[in-house]
């Protein structure tokens, strides 16, 4: 097993080399972000064998991932060190899996093994590149709606704008507060975004963080602040504003690009997370370059009889089954029957949640192997699915594949009542024709979801 240590401030200076030789313009490495989101993501960092690897948990939660190593050297291919990754992840009881990779750090996996790893583009959590130049002169046509809207807070309001330090924290974490106040995000992530900040804000100059802040009438009423990556790419971390202000954000953007030393040739503006009015508004700033990154699982014989399966009995194509592997899958979801050394009928239980708050489960990929069909066998396990969502007291929603096969599940207590379903990610677990997407449930007790007109669903990974 490897040996991983403690991310501290004082490991900057090793962080900076790696990334520099790297040429690193992903924000996941960017050492401040790392840092300050230690606590959430437990973080810790290690050298294996020329490589500087950082070891993480998905989310906060229990699922071991893995950053894309980097090399001292510059070197992109870091697929020497793969069989000790894997090992280390194996010591800890789970698979090796990584997060936020480039196209040169799948190329690397797809290298060592090509059917090794399933793998999963995320346009959700893709950075934003845009040129420094761009958003310190915003010339041209189509920068004049942001012109308009810095002139109008120009006219609007008398302010200053400033360097912000570490004696702002107090009325940055204020503005934090009435920013976040009201929005729909989940209270965990809004906690951790805040000791996010109380660590940056703590160690501001050590970790090598600029930032800007506007004032007007004495109040502050903007602040953003982030690091470089590498030797040429800022990375913007933060930017909060009084949104009563028109035309605010635009204007805290442009005078701190302005304000960013001239080496600055790029910024990294993060993710958008999927959320829709934030995608369409750093495209409006239009990036140089929308960057994807790559999640990667290795897989185990189990999953690749599960692709296997899958694209047999729907005739889905390998990136799909393996965006699902690679993003959705979890074993403890999965019941499967197994004939002759490998699966052969499927069924998974995968846990959601409603817009309202509601924990369900959603039967997914039932499917077993023709040469089986006929034997019970998905049948016996979506009885043992539904015993453990009964045990739970969790309702059961699944989408049924045609008309033939609702006789079935209503013999096992699924009503039909053209409840409408929408899937709230970047997955897309309906039939690819949002008007087919009508549920079928099954309720423990008293239940209500049937009665609803349409159910919006989150997958909880």
């Amino acid at each position: 097993m490897i040996l991983f240590r403690e991310i501290t401030v004082a490991d900057k200076p090793l962080f900076d080399r790696y990334a520099c030789a790297a040429q690193v313009r992903n924000c996941d490495m960017a050492f401040a972000n790392i840092y300050c989101w230690q606590p959430f993501y437990r973080s810790e960092w290690a050298e294996v064998e020329g490589f500087l690897v950082v070891r993480f948990r998905l989310d906060g939660g229990d699922r071991l991932a893995y950053m894309q190593p980097l090399s001292e050297g510059g070197v992109a291919d870091f697929s020497k060190i793969i069989p000790l990754l894997s090992a280390d992840a194996s010591a800890m009881g789970q698979p090796l899996r990584f997060a936020g990779l480039t196209p040169e750090g799948v190329e690397s996996l797809r290298r060592y093994s090509p059917e090794m790893f399933a793998f999963a583009a995320s346009r959700d959590f893709a950075d934003y590149i845009y040129a420094a130049e761009d958003l310190r002169n915003l010339e041209g046509r189509k920068y004049q709606p942001k012109r308009n809207h810095i002139n109008r807070f120009r006219n609007e309001n008398e302010f200053r704008f400033l360097t912000l330090t570490e004696e702002h924290a107090e009325e940055c974490l204020r503005l934090n507060e009435l920013w976040g106040a009201g929005r729909a995000d989940d209270d965990s992530t809004i906690r951790a975004e805040r000791e996010a900040m109380i660590r940056a804000f703590e160690n501001f100059d050590a970790l090598g963080l600029l930032g800007g802040a506007i004032c007007v009438g004495g109040e502050l009423a903007a602040f953003t602040y982030g690091s470089l990556s590498c030797c040429d790419t800022f990375v913007t971390h933060i930017e909060k504003a009084n949104t009563k202000y028109n035309g605010i954000f635009a204007t805290i953007n442009n005078l701190f690009a302005r304000s960013l030393p001239e080496y600055v040739r790029l910024i990294n503006r993060e993710e958008d997370m999927g959320i829709e009015g934030l995608r369409k508004a750093k495209l409006s700033y239009y990036p140089v370059a929308v960057e994807p990154k790559w999640s990667a699982v290795e897989m185990d014989s189990v999953m690749r009889d599960v692709r296997r399966l899958w694209i047999e009995a729907f005739g889905d194509s390998e990136e799909f089954v393996e965006q699902f592997l690679a993003s959705c899958y979890d074993p403890e979801s999965l019941f499967a029957h197994r004939e002759q050394g490998r699966v052969v009928s499927m069924v998974h239980l995968l846990p959601f949640r409603s817009a309202e708050g509601d924990a369900l489960y959603y039967i997914y990929g039932v499917a077993t192997d023709p040469e089986w069909r006929g034997r019970g066998f998905a049948t016996e396990l979506m009885l043992r699915a539904l015993r453990r969502a009964e045990s739970e007291g969790r309702a059961v929603v699944l989408i049924p594949s045609g008309e033939d096969v609702k006789p079935l599940y209503e013999s096992l207590g699924f009503v039909d009542r053209g409840v409408q379903l929408r899937f709230d990610g970047e997955f897309d677990f309906g039939t690819g024709d949002k008007e087919r997407d009508k549920a079928m449930i099954l309720e423990f007790g008293e239940g209500e979801l049937a009665a609803r007109d349409s159910l919006v669903l989150k997958f909880e990974d």
